[in-house]
């Protein structure tokens, strides 16, 4: 069932979005997007399926590969994310990429209950290649 769940989530949709999947040991553990893509920008998303998979620099390696590619081959001058406020690895992750905390977005539900909502921001010249 898991399988099928992430084979669905990794078949992404349309041509304004990019989704790769992060392997480990030949196994899918994961993936990162660029969603609502333009020719300037786009919103950067990630997660780990597996819980056992957090807090070992994984995320952070594949962030900086998907946000390397949006700033070189894409040519992308600014890129977005949301992150549910109490998310707290999720706001460690966007710091250590070099996002910029750029407001509050539409309250949304995280784990059945409804919470703020974090927007970050990065521009080409911020990120550090």
């Amino acid at each position: 069932m898991l399988r099928r769940h992430w084979l669905t989530v990794m078949a992404g949709v349309g041509p304004d979005f990019l989704r790769l999947g992060i392997e480990e040991d030949g196994r899918l553990i994961g993936y990162t997007d660029l969603a609502d893509l333009t020719r300037t920008s786009g919103e950067f998303g990630i997660a780990l399926g597996d819980p056992a998979a957090w807090g070992q620099g994984r995320g952070t390696r594949a962030g900086r590969l998907m946000l390397a590619h949006a700033f070189g081959p894409l040519g992308l001058l600014e890129v977005r994310a949301e992150v549910h406020a109490p998310n707290a690895r999720s706001h460690a992750l966007m710091r250590r990429l070099g996002f910029v905390r750029a407001g509050e977005g539409e309250p949304d539900l995280y784990r059945g209950e409804r919470v703020p909502v974090w927007r970050y921001h990065l521009t080409r010249d911020a990120f550090t290649f």
